[in-house]
Formats: C-alpha cells, sequence, structure tokens
C-alpha cells in the first residue's frame, strides 16, 4: 500500500514586514538579523482557518479533485485561532464533508500530520488533506527582539492518495524529548520563549541523526538526494545540518530569507517553491526534516512520483 502526494498549496498574508521596518523599533538592523537568521523578510497577518481555508483549497486545485473527494482533514497548528479543534471549521469553509481534526507537534507539526494521513490511507481512506497553518505574531513580544525577527504566519497543504501500486513515502522517523520542552516555550495568553543558544545545539543533533536513520530505512545515500527541505528556522541551522550530512547548501530549499519561520507551514511553503522553481522531478529523492518545541523532530524520504 502505498501514499503519493498529488496536489500543493500555499498561502501567506499580504503584509510584507522587512528587518528594515523592524529596525525602526528594536534594537537591531537588517544586516544583524540576516546574519543571524538568514531572514530579509516575514509575512504576517491572516488567520490560522483562513490561511488554511485558502493553501487548502489551491491543493485541491492543484490535485484536480472536488471537496467531496476529501475522506479527512488533518490541521498542523501551535498557535490556533482558538482552544477548540480549528480544523472542522476550515472543512466547512472549504465545503468539505469529512472527519477533520487538528495535530500540534510545533514546528514537526506538518510532517507528524503526513505520517497520520499515511496511517489514514493504509486503513481504508482514500484521499486526506493535510494543512499546516501558522498565525505565530499573535503570540509574539514585539519588544523581545529575539523572537520578534523570526515568527512568522502563512500555511502550506498537500493533498495524499492512496495508491496499491507506488509510494512517494519511503521513510519516516519521528521522535519527542520532553526534558527539553523548557527552551522553547508559550504559555496560555503568553508569548514565545526560547533558549537560542541550547535550541541550536540540540536541533540540529536531531535533525542530523533522525535524517541519517530515514535515509538508512529508505536504502539510500546523502548523495543520492536530489533535494533536503528542511523546516525554515534559522539559515545557520540549515548550514549545520546540511554540512554534516554532507549535502551540499544548492541542495537545500531556502526559503526563510522571504517568509521567516512560519512553524508547521515551513516545509510545505518551501516544497511548493521547489516546485514552482522546477527543482524536484519525478524520481527524484527528497529529504523532508524539522524540529519543534516540545521538542519534537520528524524526517522522511520521499522519492517524488508525480
Amino acid at each position: 500500500m502505498g501514499a503519493r502526494f498529488i496536489g500543493w498549496g500555499t498561502a501567506v498574508p499580504d503584509r510584507i514586514v522587512t528587518n528594515v521596518e523592524l529596525s525602526q523599533t528594536l534594537p537591531t538592523s537588517d544586516e544583524w538579523i540576516q546574519e543571524r537568521t538568514g531572514i530579509k523578510e516575514r509575512r504576517i497577518g491572516g488567520t490560522v482557518i483562513g490561511l488554511g481555508v485558502e493553501a487548502g483549497t489551491r491543493a485541491l486545485e492543484d490535485a484536480g479533485i472536488e471537496p467531496s473527494d476529501i475522506d479527512f482533514l488533518v490541521l498542523a497548528t501551535s498557535a490556533a485561532d482558538r482552544l477548540t479543534p480549528n480544523a472542522p471549521m476550515i472543512a466547512h469553509a472549504m465545503g468539505l464533508s469529512c472527519a477533520a481534526m487538528d495535530v500540534n507537534a510545533a514546528c514537526s507539526g506538518f510532517m507528524y500530520a503526513v505520517r497520520t494521513a499515511q496511517g489514514l490511507l493504509e486503513t481504508g481512506n482514500k484521499r486526506v488533506l493535510v494543512i499546516g497553518a501558522e498565525h505565530l505574531s499573535r503570540f509574539v513580544d514585539w519588544s523581545d527582539r529575539n523572537m520578534a525577527v523570526l515568527l512568522a504566519d502563512g500555511a502550506g497543504a498537500a493533498v495524499l492518495e492512496y495508491d496499491p501500486t507506488e509510494n512517494d513515502i519511503l521513510s519516516f522517523v519521528l521522535g519527542s524529548d520532553g526534558a527539553a520542552a523548557e527552551l522553547l516555550t508559550c504559555e496560555h495568553n503568553g508569548f514565545f520563549q526560547m533558549d537560542g543558544a541550547e535550541v541550536f545545539r540540540r536541533a540540529v543533533r536531531v535533525v542530523v541523526d533522525s535524517s541519517e536513520r530515514a535515509l538508512a530505512t529508505a536504502g539510500i545515500t546523502a548523495d543520492e538526494l536530489s533535494l533536503v527541505i528542511p523546516h525554515q528556522a534559522n539559515i545557520r541551522i540549515i548550514q549545520a545540518a546540511c554540512q554534516r550530512l554532507n549535502v551540499e547548501m544548492d541542495r537545500a530549499v531556502v526559503v526563510i530569507d522571504r517568509y521567516g519561520n512560519t512553524s508547521s507551514a515551513s516545509i510545505p511553503l518551501a516544497f511548493a517553491d521547489a516546485r514552482a522553481n522546477d527543482r524536484i522531478h519525478k524520481g527524484d529523492y527528497a529529504l523532508l526534516t524539522g524540529f519543534g518545541a516540545g521538542m519534537t523532530w520528524a524526517s522522511a524520504v520521499i522519492r517524488w512520483s508525480k
């Protein structure tokens, strides 16, 4: 039994906030932000539900299917519009008549949702819509230079379809470590806070370890990868992980410069960008890898079949 990606869609708010704009109210500069994060600008605004509907609708259009063709909706978000499930409201707005649920694994959320979708397809569902949508700016202290320059809003979506003969997902490695939960937190009615140096060290370690295990399970080497599509947290983390995996940076998809850290939306935003720029073709191997608060992590090797 196999799962194939048959459609992708993205959505970002209209408002662009540049580093120069942030430097007007924070003790920082465009040069400082770019050097330490790789970010030039980010999108701010919208809602999880609104962005999720837009990205999900585009994914269905890309797949060439109707809302009635979706059997299940899995929404990954760590910045939900409300505490009660948001996925049913997205489903309703999209005209879906299917089961719908939220998943929260922070920046690993999209990958956790894809793994969930894979299981749903293996147990009788035909098509699953996975959405990663975030409105992180609601939980940012805009006087906190460390977090204000990083987090942003956006959404990405993918349609996965059961296929009895082909399988895009060759391996999956998921993990978590609650002992590291205090390194990156956001309490109810609070703001995101982070121990940046320690998150960096642990993130590189778990991304490299889980990626190596995913490659081994898939039966391929890093040399065979056409692309690495990482969570867009920080350019330095991406560079360090690629260096340890012996993958040149020109094989990594980087969109953090335009979108900032969009948590569970970042991997689908990067994947959609790779498709739009003709960087992935039928038969190519890609490594999707990320980490998030919790601490959570996820890596998967896919073989593009479309």
